[in-house]
């Protein structure tokens, strides 16, 4: 399933994005099904018997409680996660100034809540920051409570995947030895448009990842140059803290695109950042200026 959160006529709803006679609709699935919580933590606490529901809500999809995407306002599918983690160096072309070894442990930092903002909504430029960059990242949410998890059971904790931009003004980010400041103004988690649930992504080391600035092709890997897998990642995280239903684990991006002397390197207002993952479809923010 491609479940959003959405917001209509004044309410944030829980949604499943499917196409009928060709076009694209998301169906209310509180209106499908009374019973399912209307906020995404929430039903991923409920656990299979939620996802179930779900199922069996998009198999019927009555017409009733069909929306047409152009008339809904899609939000990231997970509005406040309770962690979003992300992970520096974790790419084969990207492992940090003058490193040419891969490290032996993953390199782990925090953004705060207050970055996610979904599809369509504006990446602020703060006024206190000249170099604003894009990162382009799958990111993984979890669907159950994980403490202590082995590699090899580890995929068995996600919920699914979901794509992710980790927005850092990097002027601020090198004022100290930690980053967590330059990547957590405001709106600097642009997060969504859809949360695929992991049984149709068996294998999330194997999607083609890019982003467009202004339609320049300025990153493009496949996942499967990941350093550190996603299971070990899990592994290494659940060995210190409990991973919570609705937590993102953001696994890192590659490299910029060499060979284009008039690429920008940074964004300013007015342009739009499309970020593409294969099976996961497309994250598009525009850019602006803080007032």
């Amino acid at each position: 399933m491609q479940l959003v959160t959405f917001s209509h006529q004044g309410q944030i709803r829980l949604g499943a994005r499917i196409t009928r006679h060709h076009r694209s609709y998301v169906l209310d699935l509180n209106r499908a099904q009374p019973n399912l919580p209307t906020e995404m933590i929430a039903f991923l606490n409920a656990g299979e018997h939620a996802l179930q529901l779900a199922r069996q809500a998009v198999d019927a999809a009555p017409d009733r409680a069909l929306l047409l995407e152009e008339d809904i306002h899609l939000l990231a599918p997970v509005l406040r996660p309770g962690k979003i983690i992300c992970l520096g160096h974790n790419y084969n072309d990207h492992m940090g100034q003058g490193n040419e070894v891969p490290p032996e442990h993953p390199t782990f930092f925090c953004k705060t809540a207050n970055t996610i903002i979904g599809p369509g909504q504006p990446i602020v430029l703060p006024k206190i920051s000249q170099q604003v960059d894009y990162e382009a990242e799958l990111a993984v949410v979890i669907g159950r409570s994980a403490r202590r998890v082995s590699a090899e059971r580890a995929l068995d904790y996600v919920a699914g995947y979901t794509i992710f931009n980790d927005v850092s003004a990097r002027d601020v980010q090198k004022r100290s030895s930690q980053w967590m400041l330059g990547k957590s103004f405001d709106t600097f988690g642009p997060l969504g448009p859809v949360l695929v649930t992991a049984d149709e992504i068996p294998d999330p080391h194997a999607l083609e990842l890019s982003l467009f600035l202004n339609d320049l092709e300025r990153q493009h890997k496949n996942t499967r140059n990941m350093i550190f897998s996603i299971p070990r990642l899990i592994a290494e995280l659940s060995e210190v803290m409990t991973l919570e239903p609705g937590d993102v684990i953001s696994t890192g991006t590659p490299a910029k695109i060499n060979g284009r002397p008039d690429a920008p390197l940074f964004m300013k207002p007015g342009y739009t950042v499309r970020i593409c993952i294969e099976r996961i479809g497309e994250l598009i923010n525009p850019v602006v200026a803080e007032v």
